[in-house]
C-alpha cells in the first residue's frame, strides 16, 4: 500500500508541474530557465514513476 501511495503523489506532483509549465509557456515572455528547470523535474519524477511501475 506505501508503494501506491508514493506512485500516486508523485503522479499528482508530475501533474502539478505540467500545469505550472504550461502557465508559463503560455506567458508573453516567458523566463525560459524557469521553464527548463521545470522540464528537469517533471522527467525526473516521470523517471521515479517507470522505476516503480517495473518494480
Amino acid at each position: 500500500m506505501g508503494q501506491e501511495v508514493r506512485f500516486d503523489a508523485l503522479r499528482a506532483k508530475h501533474a502539478e508541474i505540467e500545469n505550472i509549465l504550461t502557465e508559463e509557456e503560455r506567458r508573453p515572455a516567458p523566463d525560459f530557465q524557469f521553464v527548463h528547470e521545470l522540464k528537469r523535474k517533471k522527467l525526473k519524477i516521470k523517471d521515479e514513476l517507470t522505476r516503480s511501475v517495473v518494480s
